[in-house]
């Protein structure tokens, strides 16, 4: 009550339909999010019948392959496929977000620039074409607009890292750990025995615990180290620059040689998304900010299907493992999550140790 009061109008993070009710009925409008970690349509799209005038549809944190099999349009036809009024879920998709969030988008009245979709029929959602203001911009999957460059932007200061810097002195028996959890943001948190050897601790790919780390992209610093489960990783590391809020390097992995790897090749690339095991290596260099490719999206999308098959090859059980790698080191969604100073409590807002 006291979020709402304070002037927040909607919401994208509900994951239960309870949840969104509950935030409907304080006044709230609600965004339904499917990307390609969190995904939640499947929980929430009565609430198109339920208030219509309300609720969105949205995209939040989708990878381009994804994306070149549908956004918004394949959930308006998955809301259709469900028995919803074509009329309302295409509602959902344009006119609900263009009024609450007061866009000058045309809205096919006299006088309004024509901003619009042509489709074959309401209910197959197949875009033919598209205009923006007036002008014709794609036809047929094709865009008719040129294609620009943008210039590479960044701050990645980070130096490359040693397998030592890695390592975890045994200070305790019992490690609190991030649990992971497939197609959600939040995490859990767990209680698990160390493995000990030489006095370190080491991954535990018997037990899915693993060693997770994140590298300051912009100080030269020590990379902060945990412990997770849920990436489910036999062998090798992967690691990404993508990584909410703050972009800094993150990575997950078994051993301390593999995570150097991974985490090396995401700073010699000034940003990316890389696989390492052993003498197996692949990056995906995303040198605009860390976060963005200047090629095109098809040539992304083929890249990062690349990475995703080699992640899942090495043992990975997740949909999406570098998406929700991405959101474990992002420190305002519950639980347990890693910054650059070590493990947060996300509900209590405090730092919290490994060992316990």
């Amino acid at each position: 009550k006291e979020y709402v009061a304070a002037g927040i109008s909607t919401d994208h993070e509900c994951t239960t339909i309870d949840e969104a009710r509950e935030k409907l009925a304080l006044g709230m409008k609600i965004l339904i999010r499917e990307g390609s970690a969190a995904k939640n349509f499947e929980a929430l799209w009565p609430l198109l019948r339920e208030a219509p005038g309300r609720v969105m549809l949205c995209s939040d944190d989708k990878h381009p392959n994804d994306l070149l099999v549908g956004h918004i349009d394949a959930l308006v036809r998955r809301a259709i496929a469900h028995g919803i009024d074509p009329l309302e879920a295409w509602q959902a998709a344009s006119l609900n977000a263009v009024e609450h969030y007061r866009m000058q988008v045309g809205l096919l009245r006299p006088g309004d620039p024509a901003d619009l979709v042509e489709v074959d029929d309401l209910h197959s959602v197949r875009v033919l074409r598209t205009w923006i203001d007036g002008r014709l911009v794609a036809e047929r999957g094709r865009a008719l607009v040129p294609s620009v460059v943008p210039p590479e932007i960044n701050q990645f200061v980070a130096r490359a890292k040693t397998a030592s810097d890695f390592a975890i002195a045994a200070q305790g028996q019992r490690l609190r750990v991030i649990e992971a959890l497939d197609g959600q943001l939040v995490t859990r948190t767990a209680i698990e025995p160390a493995l000990i050897q030489n006095g370190a601790v080491l991954s535990d790919p018997a037990r899915d615990v693993l060693k997770i780390a994140l590298v300051d992209r912009y100080h030269d610093a020590p990379p902060a180290v945990a412990m997770i489960n849920g990436f489910g990783l036999r062998r090798g590391a992967i690691a990404s620059s993508v990584s909410h809020d703050s972009h800094n390097v993150v990575a997950v992995g078994v051993s301390d040689d593999d995570l150097a790897r991974a985490v090396n090749l995401v700073i010699a690339a000034r940003g990316g998304v890389a696989v390492a095991a052993g003498n197996t290596t692949a990056v995906l260099p995303l040198p605009v900010a860390g976060l963005m490719s200047p090629r095109d999206a098809y040539h992304v999308a083929a890249e990062y299907e690349r990475l995703d098959a080699l992640a899942k090859e090495l043992g990975s059980p997740l949909a999406a493992p570098f998406m929700t790698l991405s959101f474990m080191a992002l420190l305002v969604i519950p639980s347990l999550k890693l910054g650059p100073q070590g493990l947060f409590d996300v509900e209590k807002f405090e730092p919290v140790s490994l060992f316990v």
